[in-house]
């Protein structure tokens, strides 16, 4: 069309023009309409003018300033989502946008007094980025609502097996930040060497780093700025609805079973099977970041096991179980919730396990057979770049910066192996039931199985550190065996190996974070390490917080931590085989452990469309034990955005993340002061129970007598 239009306009000004001159012309306007296209699908030529600092440049004190209060602040709220139902959401955007706001704003008002020296960069948002993940990455990591609590004595005297001394190790702040100094960084050692591997020759996508990748890129060009203060904005008002919402609740929970989290919602008979809406701004914020099948897959769990399956075995009380246990004995209808719900975790996390491993091992042997075929660049950044003239202008840029500051080999093998021997000697002392030899069969695995966690990451954006920690407890519980403190020996391995897989993958999504914005691998490696040292303190003293000021670890307390019990009790099954289980809790735990796997295997099978609507194994087994309380708050909160999203999509995706983050961060910030009350001994003013109204006729005939 365009050569037919400079044809006539041609014909009517001038002689007939020469067909190559004007051939050439069509061209060279196509090349530069080209040209500009590739300008607008590049990020990189966007930024082009700006000049990429040195790795010390990125690594600043504000970077780290801000890095350790939103560091502080994130822990708090993945230590109550871990306490309460151990459901933890991706908070990366809201990492993402408050670092951003907080230095931006800094800089801004620097900037204006005449003081500012080194303006603030997408590399230097990235470390901040990676610095406040790795923080808060502890607080799951660190076992804190699964495998460190499991072992106390709280969670043991919930169960009449393995309850002895040999078998119980209380919290203390002292041995759990020495242990999580000990464990915690071999993983980023492990597989630091492969970086270059899994980020361009294998080319993995990492979704995870990739999206924080784009998130960070976008918020440092203009128009992206400008978005991102509306987003900032908008999280500072639902942060401050929530932590006041938190604030006015307080007033009204002076007492057992008191409060909005205990509002009847659905009557008391379903309130007495945990069916309620409890008004929980976190939960509702869960909800708007988590997936719509997550959050089904949770309603219809709840509504299998307390809306039937629970009522039901609970009629067959005095026959499958003896009618005098307490409804806290995992010999009675409570073993069966804790159990089953085991088994489907099981269930799904293996057959996770092999699908992640078979497609890592697929995975590879494509990457070798490309190798052979030529195909891998050169260890040089501009010699990758000539090798593969095909690639875009981007991925050139980012190639060579990437490969330009090296973190030399022997630095990660130098490094593994000097943590391996202090661990080695140390985490015999903090638990007397772990040998060295255990730590030492760990250790010749750890590797291997990090880099499979970190490369079927890259695949699926799905890390199995919780499945490798579990197989641990297993194997070194077994072998430990009952009478030497095999529960207690199980648990520890799970957190050795749990911090390894766990920060293996965490390091590699930020490799490619890095790599991706142009932040150098050296920036990237140290954030995460100072970003993890900072957590090996601030979490266990978070934790220690909670644990002082709350009963954590009881079944109807706010805290419940019931991921706890379930660590101990695989431990106790590694360790003592199936006794412990009541009357036919052995056969349903086989028939919901393999259903987890056809379920699974149904919507592998099914195709992307279908799976969509088949719920998930995993999330389904969540409220077996817990109830279902919190699977109603996440409910609204995907309702919320569903009905957002049909009235104003656009919008709804640009600032739906950023109000979900505003009502996550503002009620979980609120337990800070809440636990500083409550330590100080300063009680809720109000109860607000609610009663049935044959109850309340007693109790006000009683209060006139």
């Amino acid at each position: 069309m365009a050569s037919r239009r400079d044809e006539k306009l041609e014909s009517g000004l001038s002689p007939e023009p020469d067909f190559d001159t004007l051939t050439e012309a069509v061209e060279r306007r196509n090349h530069k309409a080209a040209e500009a296209e590739a300008e607008a699908d590049s990020v990189e030529k966007i930024f082009r003018s700006k000049v990429v600092p040195t790795w010390q440049d990125q690594l600043t004190f504000r970077a780290f300033a801000v890095s350790f209060v939103l560091g502080v602040m994130l822990t708090f709220i993945v230590m109550k989502l871990n306490l309460t139902t151990g459901i933890i959401p991706s908070l990366n955007v809201s990492a993402g946008l408050l670092g951003f706001f907080f230095v931006k704003s800094w800089t801004a008002f620097l900037d204006k007094s005449g003081l500012l020296k080194q303006p603030f960069t997408r590399q230097e948002n990235t470390v901040i980025q990676t610095c406040v993940v790795a923080t808060a990455g502890i607080a799951f990591s660190g076992g804190f609502g699964s495998y460190i609590f499991g072992m106390s004595e709280v969670v043991a005297k919930q169960s009449t097996e393995a309850n002895d001394a040999q078998n119980i190790k209380n919290p203390a702040l002292g041995w759990m930040i020495a242990f999580l100094f000990v464990v915690s960084f071999l993983g980023l050692f492990s597989v630091v060497p492969l970086r270059k591997i899994m980020v361009i020759d294998f080319r993995l996508t990492y979704p995870s780093g990739t999206a924080t990748a784009y998130l960070i890129n976008s918020f440092h060009t203009p128009q992206g700025a400008k978005l991102a203060k509306k987003q900032v904005r908008a999280l500072g008002k639902f942060f401050s609805f929530s932590f006041l919402w938190g604030f006015f609740k307080w007033f009204f929970t002076g007492g057992d079973d008191c409060g909005f989290e205990k509002f009847p919602t659905f009557g008391l008979k379903a309130y007495q099977n945990r069916f309620n809406f409890d008004f929980s701004a976190t939960y509702v914020g869960v909800g708007m970041i988590c997936p719509y099948l997550v959050n089904v897959s949770l309603l219809v769990g709840a509504i299998l096991s307390w809306g039937v399956m629970w009522p039901l075995i609970g009629d067959k009380k005095g026959d499958w179980y003896p009618a005098e246990l307490s409804s806290s004995s995992l010999h009675g209808l409570q073993g069966y919730r804790v159990f089953i719900g085991i088994a489907m975790i099981l269930g799904d996390g293996l057959y996770n396990f092999f699908k992640v491993l078979g497609v890592t091992l697929l995975g590879l042997y494509m990457q070798i057979k490309k190798k052979n075929e030529g195909n891998i660049g050169q260890e040089d950044g501009s010699s990758f770049a000539t090798a593969n003239p095909s690639l875009s202008y981007d991925d050139q840029r980012r190639t060579q910066l990437f490969l330009k500051d090296q973190i030399p080999t022997w630095v990660a093998i130098v490094g593994y192996v000097s943590i391996v021997i202090i661990s080695t000697a140390t985490l015999p002392h903090i638990f007397h039931q772990l040998e060295w030899y255990y730590i030492v069969v760990i250790y010749i695995f750890a590797p291997a199985l990090a880099f499979c966690n970190a490369y079927g990451c890259g695949l699926t954006d799905w890390s199995l550190a919780s499945t490798y920690g579990k197989l641990a407890i297993f194997i070194i519980g077994s072998w430990a065996g009952a009478s030497h403190g095999g529960v207690l020996a199980g648990l520890a391995a799970c957190g050795v190996m749990m911090n390894i897989v766990s920060t293996a993958s965490d390091l590699m999504q930020d490799f490619k974070t890095g790599y991706m914005t142009l932040a150098s691998p050296r920036s990237m490696f140290l954030s995460q390490v100072i970003g993890t040292a900072m957590g090996c303190v601030i979490s266990p003293c978070v934790f220690w917080l909670f644990y002082k000021a709350y009963d954590i670890g009881l079944p109807h307390s706010t805290y419940p931590a019931p991921y706890a019990l379930v660590y101990r009790n695989i431990a106790i099954l590694g360790v003592e085989g199936f006794s412990a289980l009541p009357k036919n809790c052995l056969m349903l735990c086989c028939v919901f452990f393999f259903a987890a796997m056809v379920i699974n295997l149904i919507r592998d099978l099914s195709g992307k469309k279908v799976a969509s609507f088949i719920p998930l194994p995993m999330a389904m087994a969540i409220p077996f034990y817990i109830g279902s309380y919190f699977a109603i708050d996440m409910c609204v909160g995907s309702l919320i955005l569903f009905i957002w999203r049909k009235m104003n999509k656009n919008k709804a995706d640009a600032f739906g993340p950023a109000v979900a983050s505003g009502l996550i961060c503002g009620e979980g910030i609120w337990t800070l002061p809440s636990s500083i009350l409550a330590l100080s001994g300063v009680n809720p003013p109000i109860c607000m129970k609610f009663l049935s109204r044959s109850t309340n006729a007693r109790v006000d005939s009683f209060l006139a007598s």
